[in-house]
Formats: C-alpha cells, sequence, structure tokens
C-alpha cells in the first residue's frame, strides 16, 4: 500500500446520507477478484442512466468538482459487507472519505485497503459542505500524524480517532504482513531470548 502521511486536496461533496455498500459498487460487479477497475462503477446506479450515458446532475459527472477526498452524509457504508466498496473508491482516485458516522464493517475494509475513514461530527461536516457549496476548489487539509481534518479557507480544524494499529499501517504503507515481516527483527530477537541454554 501506498503511504498515508498529509493529504490537501479539493472535495468531491456527497451531501447524502445512508449511503450504502450496494451504491458503492452494485452486486453485479462483483465477479472480479482483483482491485482494479472497480472505479468506474463507483456510484454506477447514480452516475450513469440505463443506456451508459452520464447523469449530468450527479456530483462525480460535474466538473466543477474534483479531488483525493469524497465527503459523504452521515452513515456511510452501511449494508451488506464488501470489500470492494473500498476498492471501488480507491480506484476511481479517493484517498479519504469524510462522513460524520461509518459503518464498522466498512471502516474496517477501508482501513485494511488503505483507504482512510475519517469521522467528523455532523457540525464540522456541515461547515465542509458550507465551504465547498461558497468554493467548488475549497481545499482541506488532512493531517493522519497528528489525526486532524482542516478546512483550509475558514482555519477550522477538528481531530479525528483511529486505531493505533490502522494508523501505523497507513504511515509506513503496510497491510498486516508487510508489518509482521517489520517487525522480523524483533521477533528473532524474541525467539533467540526463549532457546534453552545447553
Amino acid at each position: 500500500m501506498k503511504k498515508f502521511t498529509t493529504l490537501t486536496s479539493a472535495v468531491v461533496p456527497l451531501n447524502i446520507e445512508n449511503i450504502d455498500t450496494d451504491q458503492i459498487i452494485p452486486a453485479r460487479f462483483l465477479k472480479a477478484t482483483t482491485r482494479e477497475g472497480f472505479g468506474e462503477n463507483l456510484f454506477r446506479d447514480w452516475r450513469y442512466n440505463g443506456d451508459n450515458t452520464p447523469k449530468p446532475e450527479f456530483v462525480m459527472n460535474n466538473p466543477t468538482y474534483s479531488g483525493r477526498i469524497l465527503v459523504a452524509g452521515k452513515n456511510f457504508g452501511c449494508g451488506s459487507s464488501r470489500e470492494h466498496a473500498a476498492w471501488a473508491i480507491q480506484d476511481a482516485g479517493f484517498d479519504a472519505v469524510i462522513s460524520s458516522f461509518f459503518a464498522d464493517i466498512f471502516k474496517g475494509n477501508a482501513l485494511n485497503n488503505g483507504l482512510l475513514p475519517i469521522q467528523v461530527s455532523e457540525d464540522f461536516l456541515a461547515q465542509i459542505f458550507k465551504s465547498v457549496a461558497s468554493n467548488p476548489n475549497a481545499l482541506l487539509e488532512v493531517d493522519l500524524e497528528n489525526q486532524t481534518v482542516t478546512i483550509v479557507d475558514t482555519g477550522a480544524t477538528e481531530s479525528f480517532e483511529i486505531n493505533p494499529y490502522k494508523k501505523s499501517c497507513l504511515i509506513n504503507g503496510y497491510d498486516d504482513i508487510d508489518f509482521i515481516l517489520a517487525q522480523k527483527s524483533l521477533i528473532e530477537e524474541f525467539e533467540e531470548s526463549r532457546k534453552v541454554k545447553a
């Protein structure tokens, strides 16, 4: 996985609550077993008409908005568990998702795949949407080391929580196996100390 330390980016605002995993990546696209290619079907039924033409009213089809941060309404990632939801968001170019609440399974899947879910207060989420409404190019700064997200235009900042182990993995670009391999010298030292002296 790539390392995540700080990210300053414009955002794609999706001010919809209760976005479930079947909207994020519909079940009919779950046949592939590799992570690549899911981004084109992210929010497929919201993004495209039945004839595959883009729906101009959907935010991801609006050239006004771009960026590596997706900002969504409360209760993002609810519904059935599918790792493909995190894959699709990443494959579409996002490194972080901000909401005022995440479903636990989605949050776990996101962190396991190097996508940072940032849970903020409802008030701060409203401030982000307000900032983007007045300036579509408004920037957010995500500082993972200090666990803060800042609205650059206003200077408003809020802290967010993250599991310390997952934070370490994201900062170092580790998946679970990489993390264990990084502890090789400590493991060897421990094993050596356990050997019975002849």
